[in-house]
């Protein structure tokens, strides 16, 4: 996943009146002309046994499909319309994982799904949030339906080996170009790491009866049968992953061993009883996480909700993107995507510009708007800036706005969530962690998370060094010369107009500092900041001790990335800290990665970002024998 990522060219072919989509780059159709809606039920719903499979599925149990090319999305199309169709009413969940190398431009995907009319109301809603094409995991989350999707973007080969194996795929759709048009796709190093992330019990179908298949899939005793394929197709691959107990000596079986050796599901799943510690933009995310998936939970802080460093009067989604070839391993890239798809469903979300001035290395900053796709990010006219300035600038028009008051009264809204005002003195953790007030028991839980920032460390022993960092935000009237209130601009420091009267400016970054007293050094820092690019500007402003402020301190691991996990095996008690100055930035993407730990669900982030988030990361290289995750293949 190291290259940016090219979307697919394609030929259009018309087929019976039918536009057929058909990759120039492997000279092959995209869904077959006969009638590819149909051939994806028969090969994929039908051969992996899905409308029995699914509507079986218990309170609160997640089932998962992998997918080995997405495509036009077609067969996730048809998994979710099944989905709509069988599904029990309870708390269970479907999810999707698919890749792909080549992704269909948003408007080639629009004209691909008009050929199915009856999948039109969930094309619309797959289309709305059809990601960008930008390397590494794109989450589009469909909670009203209790579905959702990650789509990963890049080489399979780089991508399978990356995927953690948080939650099994219960089920495979072994698609993509025939293996004559691709044979990459079906090469080992793919079809080993699929194996990996599947357990007893797992099935697979293809189109493809191809030797490289079916040798791929047998070397881990996979027993396969073959029954008729769609339409002309005499066979069709059908698979599953059997116990070595009840395996047979044959390496095929029959449609009908295959179908009576299918594993049942897993059971016993309820409804978790669920704490977080601390009330910050950590602990209301995850509280969010949970809460959406049913889960109840209880959301402790000594203080009050946003008392500490998330407490701002606004915040700003305004990450630094690294070049386009390293996106997919960069947490900041892969937090900001999924953040603005997060926040956008909060009426506390407002998407606005923000330009970033070029202080240093202007070269490689405004060089960044060539290499991603349209809509992103431009350079900025500076004959057409509304602030005069003597520096260029980059643009991201895909940013936005937080206001943190108003997103913390509607993450509270949710009937999952209850606040309790207590400071929590002790955990014990066995046999359930159980939370204490001073002697008094507030009482036990599944799972305990600490979202507590720099006081983590109090309540969870051998937690990692979090180090203090003061910051003091400025505002201040400007209401005879307001600024546009869709820009912001950001500059070391930042700038943005909070009201019709206010302009709110931050903020100080003060190390190993706790104080948090309103400082007029500090307004002075604000002020000069902006001085510095902005300075007709700034010399516009009132006199600093008009000023108004708020000081906060931020929490910040050793080497700047969060800290996100479990520090005990044995324990169900886990850490989301060190989020710094990028809360909520990173807060979003970081509790999806806790339910996935506590849940076991599919984790959005790869290998290489889970070795930066990890809270055992600083243990492990002093114990290098002793993984913090499975190890790949």
């Amino acid at each position: 996943m190291s290259h940016a990522i090219q979307t697919a060219d394609l030929d259009w072919q018309l087929v019976d009146g039918i536009e057929v989509p058909v990759s120039k780059q492997f000279g092959d159709v995209y869904f077959s002309k006969d009638n590819g809606l149909l051939e994806t039920r028969h090969v994929f719903l039908n051969g992996n046994d899905l409308s029995t499979r699914l509507a079986g599925l218990q309170a609160f149990k997640y089932f998962c499909v992998g997918e080995t090319g997405f495509g036009t999305g077609l067969n996730i199309l048809a998994l979710w319309q099944l989905w709509q169709q069988v599904r029990p009413d309870n708390h269970s969940h479907l999810h999707a994982i698919s890749v792909e190398k080549f992704p269909l431009s948003k408007s080639d995907l629009i004209r691909a799904l008009k050929v199915w009319p009856e999948l039109k109301p969930l094309a619309d809603q797959l289309i709305s949030q059809y990601p960008l094409p930008i390397a590494g995991c794109h989450r589009l989350s469909f909670p009203e339906e209790r579905f959702s999707l990650d789509l990963w973007l890049g080489d399979a080969h780089d991508i399978f080996p990356s995927l953690i194996k948080t939650a099994t795929v219960n089920a495979w759709f072994l698609d993509g170009f025939a293996p004559s048009c691709n044979p990459e796709m079906w090469e080992e190093n793919v079809l080993d790491n699929i194996v990996r992330l599947s357990e007893t019990g797992t099935t697979f179908a293809s189109f493809s009866v191809a030797g490289v298949l079916k040798r791929g899939l047998r070397k881990h005793g996979i027993s396969i049968s073959r029954p008729h394929g769609f339409g002309h197709k005499r066979e069709m691959l059908k698979a599953i992953w059997i116990s070595e107990e009840s395996a047979t000596p044959s390496s095929e079986n029959t449609e009908e061993n295959s179908q009576k050796k299918t594993v049942p599901a897993k059971v016993n799943q309820h409804a978790r009883q669920i704490a977080v510690i601390g009330a910050g933009i950590a602990g209301l995310s995850t509280a969010w996480a949970f809460a959406t998936r049913g889960h109840q939970v209880m959301l402790y802080d000594q203080t009050a909700p946003l008392s500490g460093g998330s407490g701002n009067p606004l915040a700003l989604l305004n990450p630094k993107l690294a070049p386009i070839a390293q996106s997919a391993g960069h947490l900041m890239t892969q937090a900001w995507q999924h953040a603005f798809n997060h926040y956008t469903q909060f009426k506390a979300f407002r998407p606005i510009q923000i330009q970033q001035l070029a202080l240093r290395n202007p070269e490689d900053l405004l060089a960044l708007a060539e290499e991603y796709p349209e809509h992103i990010m431009e350079v900025a006219d500076q004959n057409q800036q509304s602030l005069a300035t003597e520096y260029s600038a980059l643009t991201l028009l895909k940013a936005g706005s937080i206001s943190p008051h108003q997103l913390r009264d509607e993450i509270l809204q949710h009937p999952h969530i209850q606040y309790i005002q207590a400071k929590i003195s002790r955990i014990d953790p066995q046999p359930h962690p159980e939370l204490f007030e001073e002697t008094t028991s507030l009482g036990q839980f599944d799972h305990v998370i600490v979202c507590t920032a720099l006081n983590t460390p109090q309540l969870l022993d051998g937690h990692p060094e979090l180090k203090p960092i003061r910051g003091q935000v400025s505002w201040v009237e400007n209401g005879d010369q307001p600024l546009d209130p869709d820009i912001a601009y950001s500059y070391g420091g930042y700038c943005i107009q909070l009201d019709a009267k206010h302009l709110l400016l931050g903020a100080s970054f003060c190390v190993n500092r706790d104080d948090a007293d309103v400082l007029e050094e500090d307004h002075a820092h604000n002020r000069e900041l902006i001085h510095t690019v902005f300075p007709d500007y700034a010399q516009t402003l009132p006199d600093i001790f008009k000023w108004q402020g708020r000081a906060s301190v931020r929490a910040q691991s050793k080497d700047y990335f969060p800290l996100v996990g479990q520090l005990q095996q044995d324990q169900e008690i886990y850490s989301l800290a060190g989020l710094g100055s990028k809360g909520f930035l990173f807060a979003p993407l970081c509790s999806e990665v806790l339910a996935a730990q506590i849940l076991e669900e599919a984790c959005p982030v790869s290998s290489t970002i889970m070795q930066k988030l990890d809270i055992r990361r600083f243990a492990k290289k002093m114990k290098a024998k002793k993984p913090y995750f499975k190890p790949q293949i």
